[in-house]
This record gives structure tokens, C-alpha cells and sequence, in this order.
């Protein structure tokens, strides 16, 4: 049988959070959508609270997955203990709250996802992802045939490194995280399918969701100040997957933006 898998690029502030309200149930609906990832990372900018990743849930995601600013609203952190559809990067310390994995059940079978965090340019005191990844993969026998790889990382070439390290060991790799969606959405060889970053769910016409003249100032030199989210329309972005539940292969990816 096929199920099909949409995952969600990063939501960014209030404008991303109503898209994600207006839209995301009635396209799963329109798609046939039995599975849906949301990254919520930047749901409140920078970091998410608790209330927000609710929103998100009750909008229509299975899971949500996190990344560099997993740790940066406190209140968070019991949440993730709580909430099991939650998920940080796998390798963050393991005395760190929350987990880096779930496996749910679906009426087309069990679905695991996996959510890792590059090293290139965001945070070194972190477990090598590619380390991490290869013994999950190998050694965890309660996964089930469909596994999902959200991949939050900088530098392209890590993320495409991960995806055909990962190719015909799981259905799918996406990178998150640079909020630029890739025209790269594919399946590799050996039947994975993979898009370098989803790119994001936010404001359209920003900089990665942010307001344009902050952003500009950035650049030009002007003093750190909290980042606002960008006025106006939104859009939302990610990658559907169909993927055959008896051999886990991914069948198609394809590139969406609403």
C-alpha cells in the first residue's frame, strides 16, 4: 500500500502558526496526507513554547521536530518530557529533556521519525549526526518499514552526504533549518527520497520569516535587536513523499508551496 507523507518546513513566528491554522488541514485533506511533520523550531521566532507546538498539533502535524533552538524557551523542557510527538535532535546529550525519536502507529503500520542536528556552523557540543544516524539505523529493530529523517543542519553538502549515507536504509531525508526551500526534492538510488531543505512556513516576503528592514540593518552593522516576523502573506513550504508501506522505498518526492 502507499501512504503519503508531507513534511513541513520550519514555522516561523505568528504569521507561520496561521497559516499552519488556515491551511494545513484542508490540504492534507485535498492530498490524502496520512502523515505529516512539522519543524516548529522557530514557532515563536526563536524557540517554541508549549503553547505554540499545541497549536501546531492541533493544526494538523503528528509530529513536530526541533533544532538549534530546541533549549531556548525554558518552559519547553518538562514538555518535551511530557509529549511524546515531540521530538529534539537525537544527539544532544542524553541527559538533555525529551527525545530524539518516536515510532507511531498508523492504520498503514508503524512510522518512526528521527530528527538530528548538523555540527557545521550550529553547535558543536553535539554527538556526530552521521554516528548517530548509522548505529540508530543499524541497531534499532522496532522501527517498522517507514522511517523519516529530519536532518536540521547548515551546509548543504552535510545534508546531502546524510541523505545518500542514509539512501535505501529509510524512506526519507529532508534538511531543515535555512529556510530557503531547494528544487532538489528526489529519489535517490537506492529508493530514498530527499530534499536538501524544505524551506519554511512564515512570512512571504521576509528574510527566513523575519522583518526585511531588521534583517537588512543586520547586515549593515546596526545593534542586535529580538527579531520581529515580517508583516503580510504567508506561504507554507515542504516536500511530499509516497512511499510504499511494504518496503518502506519512497516512490515520489515532490517539492509543495501553498
Amino acid at each position: 500500500m502507499e501512504i503519503k507523507i508531507l513534511a513541513v518546513g520550519d514555522v516561523c513566528g505568528e504569521p507561520g502558526l496561521d497559516c499552519l491554522r488556515e491551511k494545513l488541514k484542508a490540504f492534507k485533506e485535498e492530498n490524502n496526507i496520512g502523515f505529516c511533520v512539522v519543524n516548529g523550531e522557530n514557532a515563536n521566532v526563536v524557540g517554541i513554547t508549549p503553547k505554540q507546538a499545541n497549536d501546531i498539533f492541533k493544526s494538523g502535524a503528528d509530529v513536530i521536530t526541533l533544532g538549534n533552538h530546541t533549549w531556548t524557551r525554558t518552559e519547553l523542557r518538562p514538555y518535551l518530557d511530557e509529549r511524546s510527538r515531540i521530538i529534539r535532535p537525537a544527539n544532544y546529550a542524553p541527559q538533555c529533556p525529551g527525545r530524539g525519536y518516536c515510532t507511531l502507529e498508523t492504520d498503514l503500520g508503524s512510522v518512526t521519525v528521527l530528527n538530528l542536528i548538523g555540527r557545521f556552523t550550529l553547535d558543536n557540543n553535539t554527538d556526530n549526526p552521521f554516528v548517530y544516524a548509522d548505529e540508530f539505523i543499524e541497531h534499532c529493530d522496532t522501527l517498522g518499514n517507514i522511517i523519516l529523517v529530519d536532518f536540521h543542519a547548515e551546509g548543504t553538502s552535510e545534508k546531502r552526504a546524510m541523505g545518500y549515507m542514509l539512501d535505501g536504509r529509510v524512506t526519507a531525508v529532508w534538511g531543515t533549518h535555512t529556510h530557503v526551500q531547494t528544487s532538489d526534492a528526489e529519489i535517490l538510488p537506492n529508493g530514498t527520497g530527499y530534499i536538501t531543505d524544505l524551506g519554511m512556513t512564515g512570512a512571504k516576503n521576509s528574510v527566513l520569516g523575519n522583518d526585511i528592514d531588521q534583517s537588512i540593518g543586520k547586515f549593515l552593522g546596526d545593534p542586535p535587536i529580538r527579531y520581529n516576523s515580517a508583516p503580510g502573506p504567508s506561504k507554507l513550504e515542504g516536500c511530499i513523499f509516497s512511499a510504499d508501506t511494504e518496503t518502506g522505498r519512497c516512490i515520489k518526492a515532490e517539492a509543495v508551496r501553498i
